[in-house]
């Protein structure tokens, strides 16, 4: 079994205008986990981001959603791992992914920023350990490289809005796996949908 996740983060940029935005799809999921267990979540100053405490299954988890712009993620992460002294290996990470179609959501192990800023800071802000999970979440990509920028700032249309929801519902279904650590199983289940 691999390490159980304590601390769960949904990247996005903060404020009104970035709201349903396909860049927030990972500050959505953690909205929608912290709606579906009736928790809402507090800012907290120390943390640069709204934070939750829950419980999934019989593991105790925080949530943090940064409330820097993207490009500075990794301040609210590095704050909160070092307050609570979480490992990067027991951090999970909800992030939008221009690689996968929308809806369609993955869990992942590890790995580089792919070019995501978000993730590019996190890597920083935890000593450059790679090691955190991460759950990618599909907003497609534009077609073109120089599209990118406005693309992932832009809300997604209806139809891709409601892909994407419906993706981090199925991602949440079998969030309960990932944060015990059994991430094959999670990997599994989320992936065969």
């Amino acid at each position: 079994m691999d390490t159980p996740v304590e601390l769960i983060v949904g990247l996005g940029n903060p404020g009104p205008n970035y709201e349903r935005t396909r860049h927030n799809a990972g500050a959505d999921l953690v909205l929608a986990l912290a709606k579906s267990l009736h928790t809402e979540l507090k800012f907290e100053s120390k943390f640069f981001g709204e934070t939750a405490r829950i419980t999934i299954g019989s593991r105790d988890v925080r949530l943090l959603i940064p409330s820097t712009f993207m490009n500075l993620s990794g301040k609210a992460i590095g704050a909160l791992s070092k307050f609570y002294q979480i490992a990067p290996q027991s951090i999970l990470v909800a992030h939008d992914e221009l690689d996968l179609p929308p809806g369609v959501t993955r869990f992942k192990k590890g790995g580089g920023h792919g070019g995501h800023n978000g993730l590019r800071d996190t890597i920083q802000s935890l000593g450059n350990s790679r090691d955190f999970a991460r759950i990618r979440i599909g907003i497609g990509h534009p077609g073109q490289a120089n599209l990118v920028t406005d693309y992932v700032l832009k809300k997604a249309s209806p139809n891709d809005f409601q892909l994407i929801a419906n993706s981090i519902d199925d991602a949440l279904q079998h969030l309960d796996l990932a944060v015990d650590g059994q991430w094959e199983k999670a990997m599994m289940a989320l992936h065969s949908n």
